[in-house]
């Protein structure tokens, strides 16, 4: 039996003693395992038996049992990856490594995210990744890392220079091999050549090698090997016939210096412009970091003080003035003014700010003079957590990448395999004894076969998409959400604050201002959201109000109020049948706007009906574009909400949606959600309350109002900022547009890998040319993905 090892686990959702009893009760039952549970300290101390237990199956059993298991969340950033088979390497080692619950690296930023528990901890993680050969640091901030990436770009541009430098002299000779035209004849001198050739294959070209090693060294190949292969057989080979000559002055030598030499420069042109390009993937987060305030005024003993944003606390208070940028999260202590909202909500109107009102870091103050107090600053502002989700989507997987990940990972070695079978062939049977052609030819395979387009095809799309819905204020929160969205079939609609603004508003009147001022009088003493439509109603009209002598509610029917020694009542057919006053003739209209979805009131004053005024949630104005755009798109509408049948037909019916589920209690929206899954359908589910959050968990794709709740936006996979309900038809058409330029990327990574082996085998392409059209690849992948920045949606 082998010897027990020690875990600790932190244990969410324990209430009292008997949970953590239970918790206790059910570990000690596993084979090979001692546990001993503290409620106190929310933490287990286990042993176990690693040969009959593994840490995974501990935690899989406490959460089996309703309880969570608190997980750590680290980014790395790792240099020393080649191709897409480098990071499956290192993915797949670490999602193997006890304690680490998942991890996801990316070929394209150069990151891993890691989510661990237990004993193991970030040097644990960072040592295993340098085991495997490759270097890894806790990521760095953000400024630290645009700095590492320029001064790795510099490097890749001198070893380029140099290494452009030392082989067109080398390039010139091609010219007498493929022509027949004179050169210089020191140019094809063998030690010359050799001179030329040695500093690029072996001091620039030393980092094909390392790799090649690392990865050799852990039981696995990628791009590395075949370059060193391939450029490394032309170099010897080239080397040996340089020996020959010493003894034999008239032979002539068959020399490939150049070949090896040109092969590593082209491999590093290509490389240096994917690293260019990909750094101009990451161009959605610059741009939202431009959006921030690089200073604020802060009032420090009575005085203004500019200082940087970085030293703004939160309870500082901040001056800002008009023109100026709201430097962080916080609200409003003195002044008023209008805020430009629409880099954060997309809402293009100035929103009117007076004391008590919070502000959005990054906002534009337009024209009043504002004393502020920060509320939330650094990470935890508006912005910053935008900022948050647009890097992790960035850096995570798309189930369509871990299957090119898969190809990627078997691709090397049987690409080497094929490279010594052309070999052998050509040796055999097409030019028996002929090593230079077999060689040429088993070169040309390795070179033309390296598979960083492939790796390259899925992250740099994905990377791309997700910075362009950014831009746009839609916010996916992973690659897997990215793809996904395209699947939807059916959109679930909540009603109210989604598809409806929310707030109640007077949409009729019938009446004259008189009777107006004495409505919107006696209604400013009610507490009834009716009754703050009709006051900002009457408001807004330029109605003075008066005071009421007496007020009284009549809950469910209306009110009533004595003003200026007239008795008012307002309310349903009910309250004013009571008075035995005839109301037939305001009947047809009352049924009009009923019908409509709409709260119709009479109006009575001293006991004779004088109006009517009906008041209804108006539907949002982006609301028909956006729902006429995904009825085009041939996907499903349906509306849920918990109001009554009649009103939730009307609101459907002015917005064209043919399936309605009315009166839906909150805890029932998951299971409604879920019934329309079981029909066999892809549904996205749109809201923006707490109540909607258990619907918008379950959906294939949940889709959060950026004016809702925190907790409906955390539930959900794709934030929409704002109530711009037109940018739900984007992120689906986004999604789609990302999705077809993935899988052009895949088909043309395959298809030139497919279509280029058997042409080299055949001796069809010189390994210089192979190499000029493998690193063609994979900037025209980086480019096509590039596309989707362009794209109209």
């Amino acid at each position: 039996m082998s010897d027990k090892k020690n875990l600790s686990v932190d244990i969410t959702g324990m209430t009292c003693s008997a949970c953590s009893t239970r918790i206790e009760k059910v570990l000690n039952k596993m084979d090979g395992v001692e546990a001993n549970v503290n409620l106190t300290m929310e933490n287990a101390k286990i042993a176990y038996d690693p040969e009959k237990v593994s840490p995974d199956d501990v935690s899989a059993r406490i959460e089996k049992l309703g309880y969570g298991v608190k997980t750590e969340k680290a980014e790395f950033d790792i240099t020393g990856m080649t191709c897409s088979a480098c990071s499956a390497r290192i993915e797949k080692v670490l999602n193997k490594t006890e304690g680490i619950h998942q991890a996801t690296v990316n070929l394209t930023n150069e990151t891993a995210t890691v989510e661990y528990s237990g004993d193991i901890n970030e040097n644990d993680i960072i040592a295993r990744i340098q085991k495997l050969g490759y270097d890894a640091t806790l990521r760095a901030e953000r400024e630290e890392r645009a700095s590492q990436k320029e001064e790795e770009l510099k490097k890749k541009r001198m070893k380029l220079y140099i290494s452009a430098i030392l082989s067109l002299p080398l390039l010139l000779t091609m010219f007498d091999h493929l022509l027949g035209l004179p050169v210089p004849h020191l140019l094809m001198n063998p030690w010359f050549q050799f001179a030329l050739a040695t500093p690029v294959q072996f001091i620039i070209g030393w980092q094909f090698y390392v790799g090649a090693y690392k990865s050799l060294r852990n039981k696995s190949a990628n791009m590395d090997v075949l370059v060193a292969l391939g450029t490394s057989a032309a170099y010897f080979y080239s080397l040996a016939e340089a020996f020959r000559t010493l003894g034999n002055p008239g032979m002539e030598p068959h020399l490939y210096f150049e070949t090896s030499a040109i092969l590593i420069t082209l491999i590093l042109v290509g490389k240096y412009f994917e690293a260019v390009a990909k750094g101009r993937t990451t161009a959605a987060i610059s741009s939202l970091l431009n959006l921030q305030a690089k200073e604020a005024t802060v009032l420090r003993n009575g005085e203004e003080v500019k200082v940087p944003l970085e030293e703004v606390s939160a309870g500082d208070v901040l001056i800002v003035k008009p023109g100026e940028k709201i430097p962080v999260d916080g609200e409003i202590i003195k002044g008023n003014s209008s805020v430009d909202e629409s880099m954060i909500t997309g809402e293009s109107i100035p929103v009117e700010k007076e004391p008590g009102d919070q502000l959005i870091g990054a906002t534009i103050n337009k024209n009043g003079h504002i004393q502020m107090k920060a509320t939330k600053v650094g990470k935890d502002t508006a912005l910053a957590g935008i900022i948050k989700v647009v890097e992790e989507a960035q850096g995570s997987k798309a189930p369509i990448q871990r299957m090119a990940d898969v190809i990627s990972g078997y691709f090397v070695p049987i690409v080497v395999a094929i490279s010594i079978i052309t070999f052998i062939v050509w040796m055999t049977i097409v030019s028996p004894g002929e090593f230079t052609s077999a060689l040429v030819a088993a070169i040309a395979v390795l070179v033309i076969a390296c598979p960083c387009a492939l790796g390259l095809a899925t992250p740099t799309s994905i990377m791309v998409g997700t910075g362009k819905g950014a831009e746009q204020g839609i916010l996916f929160k992973g690659g897997e959400h990215l793809e996904n969205t395209h699947k939807i079939d059916t959109v679930v609609f909540d009603k109210t604050g989604t598809l409806t603004k929310g707030t109640p508003e007077v949409t009729n009147y019938e009446g004259t201002s008189e009777i107006l001022q004495l409505v919107a009088s006696a209604e400013k003493s009610s507490e009834h959201p009716l009754a703050d439509a009709i006051v900002t109603y009457a408001e807004q009209k330029g109605v003075e109000l008066m005071e009421p002598s007496s007020f009284e509610a009549v809950p469910g029917h209306g009110i009533k109020a004595v003003l200026g020694g007239k008795e008012v009542q307002i309310g349903t057919r009910k309250l004013i049948r009571q008075l035995n006053v005839e109301y037939e003739s305001y009947e047809v209209t009352m049924e009009k706007w009923e019908n409509e979805g709409k709260t119709a009131m009479l109006i009575a004053v001293d006991h004779k009906v004088e109006g009517i005024i009906a008041v209804a949630d108006t539907i949002k104005e982006s609301a028909p574009e956006a729902l006429r755009q995904l009825k085009e798109a041939d996907i499903e509408l349906v509306m849920l909400t918990g109001d009554n049948e009649r009103t939730a037909q009307a609101i459907a019916k002015q917005l064209g949606i043919d399936r309605v589920i009315a009166e839906v209690v909150p805890e029932e929206k998951a299971e409604r959600v879920k019934e329309i899954q079981l029909q066999d359908k892809k549904v996205a589910m749109v809201g923006d309350g707490i109540n909607d959050a258990p619907a918008l968990a379950i959906a294939d794709v949940g889709i959060a109002i950026g004016t809702g709740t925190d907790v409906a936006i955390e539930a959900a996979d794709l934030t929409i900022l704002g109530g711009e309900l037109t940018l739900i038809p984007k992120a689906v058409q986004l999604s789609q547009k990302t999705m077809k330029n993935i899988r052009q990327n895949l088909f043309w990574a395959l298809a030139y890998n497919s279509a280029g082996i058997p042409i080299a085998a055949a001796g069809l392409l010189a390994p210089w040319i192979a190499g000029a059209a493998m690193a063609f690849s994979s900037v025209s992948v980086v480019s096509n993905s590039l596309r989707l920045k362009r794209v109209k949606l």
